[in-house]
């Protein structure tokens, strides 16, 4: 900063020369100690609208993901293409398996995406991408229930391949069989991170984990992610603090519930987790008893670019807040 030269007997200096001196002296003071506050929104580098986009493209070229169906494959297929330059790198890996079902054995594959960081210890994001087997049958889509969770990490990923992890390292987990097969049940649901979890206890990659984050639903316009209560309590008091940081306070814990979703097979070997999750999804009726969720009209009208941009800051906030953990 450039100041106006002065006499050289300051005692002597005039009262506006004075007055403009104590201004820029204060303008400088406040410019040299005030730091960004976390409370004030900056600028985000997730973009909700492109992961609203890519939602619909997926949506274009999978409509229906239930296993086994050229959909599913179409899926796969456009993970595989959005993450090429990782696999160049070796940084993408399929994850393929064998699953005792009520329907008989079925392939699954989860993908897993790492983004090496800098400090020793791991940092997942889960999200499944296959749609409900049992509702094959009939126009389920699926818009919020895994093709949004699915961009929204697709997303996070193109910001990490440009701006790697400075902290723990980041893997992007997008796991098959997370649906029920026939009814939901221990035996008949969460196929992929169940393999997964048990696959990790055994090469000692769970107990690097730091903390394990699981989006799902949470693209639905009326957004109100919940207080899943059999999630890990810091992470649930750490996601308080994200929403307060990012702006958002007001799009969390109007619900308070637990869930049996993705996070339930490593919370129970001990890994630190959270559900992300908006499970009350739509109008309730007696012909809709669980909203729009499981049913034909979870379609891409539901869901906004305004929704999932408020649950990529969350997530990029909370990868922040937990690196800061000692």
């Amino acid at each position: 900063m450039t100041f106006p030269s002065f006499p050289k007997h300051p005692f002597i200096m005039s009262r506006s020369k004075t007055l403009l001196l104590s201004v820029l002296l204060l303008s400088a003071l406040v410019a040299t100690f005030t730091l960004p506050s976390h409370a004030q929104k900056a600028s985000s580098p997730f973009s909700g609208q492109a992961a609203y986009s890519l939602t619909r493209q997926l949506l274009e070229v999978a409509p229906k993901r239930f296993n086994g169906s050229p959909g599913h494959a179409k899926a796969e297929e456009f993970l595989k293409q959005h993450f090429a330059p990782e696999a160049a790198k070796g940084n993408f890996i399929a994850d393929t398996f064998t699953a005792t079902t009520p329907a008989g054995l079925q392939t699954m594959t989860n993908y897993i995406v790492k983004y090496p960081g800098k400090k020793d210890g791991i940092i997942v994001l889960a999200s499944h991408y296959e749609t409900n087997y049992p509702l094959r049958d009939i126009e389920f889509y699926g818009a919020n229930d895994g093709a949004a969770t699915s961009a929204l990490l697709i997303e996070i990923g193109t910001i990490l391949r440009t701006h790697p992890p400075e902290g723990y390292s980041i893997w992007l987990v997008f796991d098959d069989g997370e649906e029920a097969v026939k009814s939901w049940g221990p035996s008949d649901s969460l196929y992929g991170t169940r393999h997964l979890a048990a696959k990790w206890a055994n090469d000692g990659t769970l107990g690097k984990i730091k903390a394990l984050l699981v989006a799902d639903m949470i693209a639905d316009k009326d957004l109100n992610i919940d207080y899943v209560g059999n999630s890990t309590p810091w992470l649930l008091d750490l996601l308080k603090v994200a929403a307060k940081n990012t702006g958002h306070s007001t799009s969390i814990y109007k619900y308070r519930e637990e869930e049996e979703d993705d996070h339930l097979p490593f919370a129970r070997r001990g890994v630190p987790v959270l559900d992300v999750i908006d499970a009350h999804y739509g109008p309730i009726t007696d012909a809709a008893p669980d909203g729009y969720h499981h049913t034909d009209q979870d379609t891409l009208d539901k869901i906004s670019a305004h929704s999932l941009q408020i649950s990529g800051d969350l997530f990029l906030e909370m990868v922040r807040l937990i690196n800061q953990r000692p």
